[in-house]
């Protein structure tokens, strides 16, 4: 039986920023359990007996070689994927780095990683998770985002 797909799977993610506000977002490789060749932020599958936030300091260090520390839930989507019949419940974290340069890690699970902002990222082709992780980001934190965005239009000046 399978995760996601025989039952429901619980997955959780790590929204990380850096200090000029960009999230980092990977892009699903040829061997990722879903959604190949969409961006979506790292995390992955919890395991038995480990909590969600275990399961993402695990999977982060895993998928990127980085330790972070998680500030706060985000919230909690159900990660419904249509097309590959799949439904994963998935409580997104807002995290920081402690430690360590964010590399790839697991080559067939994810082909690149890069940092974007929130206005660019949306522009990609994000998984479904990673959509509702930015809007939600936006919705609880657009006054943080505004300013970012007003104080890099003010530095073009």
């Amino acid at each position: 039986m399978k995760r996601g797909i025989d039952y429901i799977g619980v997955g959780v993610g790590a929204a990380i920023f850096n200090n000029k506000g960009q999230l980092l977002i990977m892009l699903r490789g040829k061997k990722a359990k879903n959604e190949r060749g969409t961006w979506e932020i790292p995390g992955g599958s919890v395991e038995f007996n480990e909590t969600f936030e275990q399961a993402l300091k695990r999977e982060v260090k895993e998928e990127i070689g980085v330790e972070i520390e998680i500030i706060e839930l985000l919230g909690i989507c159900d990660h419904i994927i249509p097309s590959e019949k799949q439904h994963w419940v998935a409580p997104t974290f807002i995290c920081k780095i402690i430690k360590g340069k964010p590399k790839i890690k697991e080559k067939d699970k994810c082909e690149k990683l890069d940092w974007f902002t929130l206005e660019e990222a949306e522009k990609l082709p994000l998984s479904i998770i990673t959509k509702w992780d930015i809007e939600q980001l936006k919705k609880k934190y657009i006054s943080f985002f505004s300013s970012i965005s007003k104080s890099k239009i003010h530095q073009k000046e």
